[in-house]
């Protein structure tokens, strides 16, 4: 796995299209996407964006983090552990589901490209 953010992006991952794509809208000025990419060589790996409104209305500012194949597992199982531990052990008694409401209208948007389901457009070309 590796981690870019918003200054240093090549050309290759700028172009690279998404052959998949979901975006989770979270907050007003916050949104991740989550895009399957494919490198010259046919393989896959997944971008997760996290992109925020500038406080000031001029632009957003974007973390990317590159995650491959042979991460795949692991990472779901850390994450996966990681938010258990807190709705377990840190917060059992806070009802998770209550923020569920947002990610209802988006659940239809699953397959489509970034650039069919963003107003805004591809998170890759939006201005810096």
């Amino acid at each position: 796995m590796s981690y870019e953010n918003n200054k240093n992006y090549s050309n290759e991952n700028r172009n690279s299209e998404s052959l998949y794509s979901k975006r989770i809208k979270a907050g007003k000025r916050r949104t991740y996407f989550f895009d399957v990419r494919a490198t010259r060589g046919n393989d896959y790996f997944i971008t997760i964006t996290e992109s925020k409104k500038r406080f000031d209305d001029n632009g957003y500012d974007r973390h990317k983090m590159f995650l491959y194949k042979e991460d795949f597992n692991k990472f779901v199982n850390a994450l996966s552990d990681t938010v258990n531990y807190v709705k377990t052990d840190l917060m059992p008694d806070f009802d998770f589901d209550a923020y569920n409401h947002d990610q209802d209208a988006e659940e239809g948007m699953g397959t489509n490209s970034i650039s069919e389901i963003s107003e805004e457009g591809s998170v890759d070309s939006w201005k810096m």
